[in-house]
């Protein structure tokens, strides 16, 4: 993965190509950014550089209930943006003392005094720095000043979605659309997790299930429901269903993450595997019994199946 540093890490270097943003997801429109920024490098022989920041900004500007849950943890941001092509991401730990710093501050003393500059890629319509006043015009001013060059990525659009972090969350929590989210990511979303023990029903029927925990709690699970997915197990990759909800055929009281994995029979508690979400198959439906659940779990693997021999072909 692109190497992945916290700020009081990082040692300045001038010929450096960066941008800032929190960039969660890295979606297809963070990606124009991305590739902007990695092609400015090369040209230049400097470094690429991703700052980024955690927690997620809103979560200390604007603290909901449960928080921002996230479409991708650092290390998973860190290894798509190594798939792009970028050098490193520099995290910086987002607090209160930090937000209130001006964008002129911002610039000044973190992008050009810590981690250095050449060239500053920004996006068509970001904004930073204490009450979101840090413009494009900002960074010119400064760089004109400072003595390294801006250049603004312009809007891009998919269909008639502006493609945002928000946008995708609302697909996958709120609607189950995997194949949309799909689209909007330029991947599948993914979910990496711990198999936990269970009550060892599914194996009791003939459909044995991995439980599993999200490594980060602030992950964004994708609405209830009986999904077609890919799991990687070290690094081999399997077919499989998954299954999230409160299993109301058992009276369930908490929601579950179970993932059904073909063709395979191992013990793998305290593993890690990684989940990735390839279309939403059914809504979660309670079943009069085990004989009528068990039909239809027969079905969903049919279903399943054929998705993913489709994706393969």
């Amino acid at each position: 993965m692109a190497e992945l540093k916290y700020l009081q890490e990082v040692l300045r270097e001038d010929n450096t190509v960066l941008t800032v943003g929190t960039f969660d997801g890295v979606h297809e429109g963070h990606k124009a950014i991305m590739q902007t920024l990695v092609e400015k490098a090369k040209k230049r022989g400097a470094r690429s550089v991703v700052v980024s920041f955690d927690p997620h900004p809103r979560d200390i500007i604007n603290p909901g209930k449960d928080g921002i849950h996230l479409l991708t943890t650092l290390k998973e941001r860190a290894e798509i943006l190594e798939e792009i092509g970028i050098d490193l991401l520099v995290v910086i730990p987002f607090d209160r003392d930090f937000s209130l710093l001006t964008s002129e501050e911002f610039v000044r003393n973190v992008i050009y005094n810590k981690i250095g500059v050449s060239e500053f890629v920004i996006g068509y319509d970001h904004h930073f720095g204490r009450d979101r006043k840090g413009t494009i015009e900002t960074i010119e001013t400064l760089g004109e000043e400072l003595g390294f060059d801006s250049y603004v990525v312009s809007r891009r659009e998919m269909g008639n979605t502006t493609i945002s972090s928000t946008v995708i969350r609302k697909v996958l929590s709120q609607e189950g659309d995997v194949v949309r989210a799909s689209q909007l990511l330029g991947r599948p979303y993914i979910l990496n997790a711990i198999v936990i023990h269970g009550d060892e029903r599914g194996r009791q029927i003939g459909y044995p299930t991995a439980n599993l925990r999200p490594e980060s709690e602030n992950k964004v699970i994708p609405k209830n429901g009986v999904y077609a997915v890919k799991v990687r197990l070290v690094d081999k990759w399997y077919g499989g269903m998954m299954n999230i909800g409160m299993r109301p055929t058992f009276d369930g009281e908490e929601k579950t993450l179970e993932v059904n994995i073909f063709d395979f029979d191992q013990m793998i508690y305290g593993k890690k595997l990684q989940v990735r979400f390839i279309d939403r198959i059914r809504d979660e439906v309670k079943f009069n019994g085990i004989e009528s659940l068990k039909a239809q779990l027969d079905e969903d693997k049919k279903t399943s199946m054929a998705i993913l021999e489709k994706l393969s072909a």
